[in-house]
């Protein structure tokens, strides 16, 4: 039995070795190839995010006491490649620094801080780096390369990397052990990165703990205070935001924003945000879902002036004549859905009335 689980230990580093080999060899083709370097660093970066077949994951995952579970790594059953190289590179000392060295030399070129934040997030945490520059440089590339992933999943509405957000939420800005290792800078970057991403992820129910942990900011007296700074961050992601299922996530769960102690600026910047996507027509050009999603995430957080803001709607909507055709339909159909539901509930509850006088 003990030879089978060792047998299954060395299966399984074998095969995280040797994909660690293929990583390196792309990255020296990359480096060695400065007109296919782009390509050969994207195809890298799809490769280490593609989720790991069953094959793999029966080799991966085929030790017994050491045995690593599906929820230790991916997101609802979901495992992927830079999850298991995440945790090899901790477990391997040094195997992590031949592909080190030579992202360092693609520093600048585009995926290379996408590759280094999925396979180094929690090596960078895990290590000892002494020298104060080493340790600004690789945390300045995480918070770029998990910004850039991250709008990956946005941009095509799919959670691939929640992990990785997990990760820097949960074992990162939430544990102070952790979050101390990078320098302060970092620490603000990663507060601001997170603060975007937090609704997108699911996140909402750890905004009061992690509000808390917010890093010292230097224009904490001009700006405000870490809730200020969360809603600053927030209402700037919604107006980037160009995939309407992503954007009526975001005003589904901004409503928890409610009771949060913020700024007078702060506050009016958030009601500015939302009301924008309330009235159809540039700069936005909301669609109704998002008008109405947007409109009742403002009356919910700004119950005081609810009418007179619709009033102001109504009238810049008469702005819009070629709107108005789709806006009765629209109106009459609601109106007779409202009707047919008070007479099905009246039925019901007559129903109801009639059941309860027989038995009775």
């Amino acid at each position: 039995m003990q030879q089978q689980e060792a047998s299954s230990r060395s299966q399984s580093s074998a095969y995280l070795n040797a994909l660690s080999l293929e990583i390196q060899k792309k990255l020296q083709r990359a480096l060695a190839s400065p007109s296919q370097r782009r390509n050969l660093l994207q195809e890298l970066f799809a490769d280490i995010a593609l989720e790991v077949d069953d094959r793999a994951k029966d080799i991966i995952l085929s030790r017994e006491e050491d045995a690593i579970s599906l929820a230790e790594y991916g997101v609802n059953g979901r495992l992927c490649f830079y999850n298991v190289l995440a945790d090899y590179y901790i477990r391997m000392p040094k195997s992590e620094k031949p592909i080190l060295d030579l992202i360092v030399q693609l520093w600048s070129q585009s995926f290379a801080s996408h590759i280094f934040a999925l396979l180094f997030h929690k090596w960078l945490f895990e290590a000892q780096l002494d020298n104060a520059d080493v340790q600004l440089r690789y945390s300045s590339a995480l918070v770029e390369g998990a910004t850039n992933v991250f709008w990956v999943d946005i941009q095509s509405n799919t959670r691939c990397f929640q992990s990785l957000f997990q990760y820097l939420l949960d074992e990162v800005a939430l544990e102070s052990t952790r979050l101390n290792k990078i320098p302060v800078q970092a620490q603000r970057d990663l507060y601001l990165l997170l603060s975007r991403f937090i609704f997108f992820y699911n996140s909402v129910d750890k905004i009061e703990s992690f509000v808390k942990q917010c890093p010292a900011f230097p224009s904490a007296f001009l700006v405000g205070g870490p809730g200020d700074i969360l809603v600053i961050e927030l209402t700037d992601q919604l107006q980037k935001l160009k995939v309407e299922p992503v954007l009526l996530h975001y005003l589904s769960q901004i409503k928890v924003l409610r009771g949060m102690e913020l700024r007078m600026a702060t506050s009016t910047r958030l009601k500015t945000c939302l009301y924008s996507f309330t009235s159809p027509g540039g700069p936005m050009y909301p669609t109704r879902a998002v008008r109405h999603a947007a409109r009742d995430a403002l009356d919910f957080l700004f119950p005081v002036g609810r009418y007179p803001r619709h009033l102001i709607s109504l009238f810049f909507r008469l702005l819009y004549p070629w709107y108005w055709p789709s806006s009765c339909w629209n109106f009459i159909v609601s109106c007779i859905k409202a009707v047919f539901y008070s007479l099905l509930e009246l039925i019901y509850s007559r129903w109801g009335k009639l059941r309860e006088r027989r038995t009775a």
